[in-house]
């Protein structure tokens, strides 16, 4: 390993893009800590510490936004909105002619496609951060020093504020583009992964302290029992497991058998190749956990602030009883977390495999599936392998979805959720397909100059 690592900075260019890459996430992590003008720091640690559910909330949902909300720091909307606007035009290419026609004109219609998508990033920067700030100023937050005689904050400081927010998602934005062409691997992603393992040490931060400070240790359900060596070697046996099945099905393909006409020019014969068309079990990636977990943040937010806990009248007793129903442990709230994962794999999966696209290239290069015949049998084929293969992926990532509500509950206790989720979800999956996705990157440059991949055996 250490000599494929000398490999790897011996190479001018490829150390370049390395150190450029790590460089541009310092700054990304700079910008991390650099609070809002207008917010007070003290108030905000004390909201925070004494708001536990709604902390673990804002802790979900940093994690698909490369920052992190408890912070309420410049980068404050994270990398989320250009998320939104390209997932917004992804979906308007299969419906919008124009857009579909932009998509298959090639690199210069990815151009134009992306330049919309900034533009569009913008304007919901605009809008969240607008909102963002009347939140902060509902929860108090603002800094006292700022506020006028009538004890609100003038239009100039929170115009202030929308424009540095929108600043900072920007600035992450051309982040992420630096990184993807000047740096290596997606920047984008790379982002996203660095928010996430900046959470590693305060996560095992806290499980330190469950196993050696007061509380009596780790808990496994209402045990009070004080745990040691066995619980960390339970964790490291699940985290190994758990990250080889996720790299098995990340990687998994379904191989489709393909073969080539046949052409014979004079005494010559062309083509007859066997190949194989390659469909990925996980065709959506971590989309579909994105969506559901987006899809029930909105109800689990909305009761979280709207429960006051008096339930002496039937208002106040259905807002209680769906607060506690929409709790990440609870059986409704796994049941929709499921039941969303299945529909949006399959939702996701029809938006970008179009198989009669796919049937009508084969047709095209003069390919066809063995047994079945060009066009719209070939099509059916591949729909219907399709279908099969995706409920694989689906079911995959519904395991992968709840583990880390499973491990919270029975080892490392509810209110360490964060370290939870390095076992399984939304987090797991990123770093996970990050890494596969640079490891990638970086054989395509060794292999280029003749050196062996990072994974392959050196004898």
């Amino acid at each position: 390993m250490f000599s494929k690592l000398r490999i790897i900075f011996s190479i001018p260019e490829l150390r370049q893009k390395i150190f450029l890459t790590l460089g541009l996430l310092a700054v990304y992590r700079i910008g991390w800590w650099i609070p809002l003008p207008i917010i007070d720091v003290e108030k905000m640690r004390q909201m925070w510490s004494n708001s536990t559910g709604l902390s673990q909330l804002m802790s979900q949902v940093s994690v698909f936004t490369g920052t992190q909300f408890e912070q309420l720091t410049i980068f404050g909307l994270g990398i989320m909105p250009y998320i939104s606007a390209s997932i917004i035009f992804q979906l308007l290419a299969t419906v919008w002619e124009p857009l579909e026609k932009l998509q298959k004109e090639g690199e210069s219609g990815r151009k134009k496609i992306n330049e919309y998508t900034r533009y569009a990033t913008v304007v919901i920067c605009l809008f969240q951060s607008y909102f963002y700030v009347l939140t902060i100023g509902r929860m108090g937050l603002y800094n006292s020093a700022l506020l006028g005689p009538d004890g609100t904050l003038g239009m100039g400081w929170i115009l202030t504020a929308v424009l540095v927010m929108t600043a900072g998602s920007t600035f992450l934005m051309w982040l992420g583009e630096q990184i993807d062409e000047y740096g290596i691997g997606n920047g984008i992603s790379l982002l996203i992964m660095a928010g996430i393992i900046a959470n590693l040490p305060a996560a095992l931060g806290r499980l330190w302290t469950r196993l050696n400070g007061h509380g009596g240790g780790l808990r496994i359900g209402s045990d009070s029992s004080q745990l040691g060596v066995e619980v960390l070697l339970v964790l490291l046996v699940l985290f190994v497991v758990v990250v080889v099945g996720v790299v098995f099905i990340t990687k998994g393909q379904r191989r489709i058998p393909t073969q080539s006409a046949k052409h014979i020019k004079g005494r010559r014969t062309f083509g007859g190749t066997r190949q194989y068309l390659p469909l990925k079990v996980n065709q959506a990636g971590v989309m579909p956990i994105i969506f559901a977990s987006s899809l029930l943040l909105f109800p689990q937010a909305a009761f979280t602030m709207l429960d006051s806990g008096n339930v002496s009248t039937w208002w106040g007793w259905f807002i209680s009883a769906c607060n506690d129903a929409f709790q990440r442990q609870t059986f409704v709230f796994i049941l929709l977390f499921i039941i969303g994962i299945y529909f949006f794999c399959y939702f996701w999966t029809a938006v970008t495999f179009n198989p009669k696209d796919m049937a009508e290239n084969l047709k095209n290069y003069g390919s066809f599936i063995p047994g079945y015949r060009p066009g719209s049998t070939t099509s059916n084929y591949l729909e219907k392998v399709m279908v099969r293969i995706t409920y694989v992926g689906a079911s995959f990532l519904a395991v992968i979805a709840i583990l880390p509500n499973i491990i919270s509950t029975t080892i490392v206790g509810s209110d360490n959720y964060l370290l939870a989720g390095f076992f399984g979800g939304t987090s797991l999956l990123i770093v996970v397909s990050v890494i596969i996705d640079l490891v990638d990157k970086i054989d395509s440059h060794l292999i280029m100059r003749n050196y062996k991949g990072l994974l392959e055996k050196t004898h």
